[in-house]
């Protein structure tokens, strides 16, 4: 089964033609930026229009964003599409798939398990499998999974569970014999058009499916806009429409509370919302929401802790301004407004708010003891124009450019994984220097503060979000104390 590939282009439209007025749009970015929310890139869609959309400077919507868990509605998606083709069923076991696997205590304790459990985080499991899938030095999660006590009868409790859906992109692995990003290929990515997608595997090679996957801005909204037309794109059936319907209804209770949009249900790895919403999401704001009865899609990448803050903002100045009919604009002067304002959208580069302390000597190289990041060394150099802080790890040496009062853009390595920042720098003290990094492709924003005192440097490090330690630390570069030893660059 296949699609050609897409000549896709999206369809501009000003907000009132499509029934949504621009001021509360713009009263929308402006909460996002009044309660300090930290958006990358914004874009919405109302009847098949983009009537709306703008990056965060130095963040740019061509480079491929890290999903986190909103990774896990493609897999599903792959799995729709595999039981549409017959080569899996809902109800199929999850042992079925792992003959080799079964042992009598691995038999007692996933017997009543099927693929429709993983898909709505219903395994009976009372903690995530995802831990200990990774940290128990294992390289085989498909084991490890399979060994974790079910304490609750599949079907009947709620848990949000990543290892659940990883075993769904083992599954269809199996069942397919490809992996999970090459099978979406001629089903999904080439007829909507989507490029340059990439995902984390697990050490044996399988895509992780529940996190990993970095698409474009624009392709979540691809995305959602194929789920709001119940499968159809450019006329043609790219997803069942049953299938649509299914993944995106309640299958299992999530909570109670009636103000949290996680608390409304959970589908087949989507979220059920408030206001008759569904949605894909992925930590620190990754989001794609699909809001039917207004014909409508937003997709959201950021960075950032508090996504009940922005689902909020969603709902109570987007919302509200979405109407039945095209709107009359009484002048252009709220259009017009919100054209610039989404233009201009950034984040400042700080400048320096102190001079350097002229004891601090240029081109000094600092030792550093042992640490995750495997940095040996490092070595700055203090300019004019810009200033230079270059990296030894066992890889060998890197050069970080750090413009003063604007971005410079680089490639940076730490911990064996390599990503697109930009960097600015300043001093905030004589002997206090701060580098602050933007990962362009993920959610994480970096303040590298290096403390200079006598011949020795101390470098600390604060992260916009919380990490969980062992899944998402491999780019944050920890506590350096280096002590001087020679004189010259590295």
């Amino acid at each position: 089964m296949g699609q050609t590939a897409s000549t896709f282009e999206w369809k501009k439209s000003d907000p009132e033609a499509q029934g949504i007025a621009s001021a509360s749009i713009l009263r929308f970015i402006e909460r996002i930026e009044e309660e300090g929310l930290e958006l990358h890139s914004l874009m919405i869609v109302r009847n098949g229009y983009v009537v709306a959309e703008g990056t965060w400077a130095p963040y740019r919507a061509e480079i491929p964003h890290l999903l986190n868990s909103l990774s896990k509605s493609f897999t599903s998606t792959a799995i729709g599409l595999a039981a549409e083709e017959g080569r899996l069923k809902l109800t199929d076991r999850v042992l079925s798939f792992f003959p080799e696997y079964v042992t009598p205590e691995i038999e007692a304790n996933m017997k009543e398990l099927e693929i429709q459990h993983l898909l709505s985080m219903s395994t009976g499991h009372t903690v995530d499998t995802t831990p200990y899938m990774r940290n128990t030095g294992r390289e085989d999660w498909v084991r490890a999974f399979l060994e974790i006590p079910i304490e609750r009868p599949p079907g009947t409790h709620f848990l949000y569970n990543t290892g659940a859906t990883y075993m769904l992109s083992a599954i269809l692995h199996r069942a397919t014999g490809q992996q999970l990003l090459d099978y979406l290929e001629p089903r999904l990515f080439a007829p909507l058009g989507i490029t340059d997608v990439t995902t984390m595997t697990c050490p044996r090679g399988i895509h992780t499916g529940g996190f990993g996957m970095k698409v474009k801005i624009a392709d979540i909204a691809k995305f959602g806009l194929l789920y709001l037309q119940e499968g159809i794109w450019e006329g043609k059936r790219i997803l069942p429409a049953a299938w649509v319907r299914t993944a995106t209804a309640k299958h299992i209770d999530n909570g109670s509370d009636p103000n949290s949009d996680w608390a409304q249900g959970y589908g087949y790895q989507f979220w059920r919302c408030r206001h008759g919403a569904y949605r894909g999401d992925g930590a620190f704001g990754q989001f794609c929401i699909v809001i039917p009865d207004k014909q409508a899609v937003i997709a959201i990448t950021s960075g950032e802790m508090e996504m009940q803050a922005i689902l909020n903002a969603v709902w109570e100045e987007l919302l509200p301004g979405m109407k039945d009919s095209p709107l009359s604009a009484m002048d252009d002067a709220e259009p017009n407004k919100l054209k610039s304002k989404l233009q201009d959208l950034a984040y400042p580069a700080e400048a320096s708010r102190n001079s350097t302390d002229p004891s601090i000597r240029n081109q000094l190289t600092y030792q550093v003891a042992d640490n995750a990041a495997g940095i040996r060394a490092v070595s700055f150099r203090f300019g004019e124009d810009y200033d230079v802080l270059h990296l030894l790890d066992e890889e060998g040496k890197q050069e970080l450019r750090i413009a003063h009062g604007e971005w410079a853009d680089n490639m940076l390595r730490i911990g064996g994984e390599t990503s697109p920042v930009s960097v600015c720098g300043r001093w905030v003290q004589p002997n206090m220097y701060e580098i602050e990094l933007r990962f362009l492709d993920q959610a994480y924003r970096d303040i590298w503060t290096c403390h200079f005192v006598n011949d020795s440097v101390q470098m600390t490090t604060t992260r916009n979000v919380v990490i969980t330690p062992g899944l998402s630390d491999k780019l944050l570069l920890p506590e350096l104390a280096g002590a001087f030893y020679e004189d010259r660059d590295m």
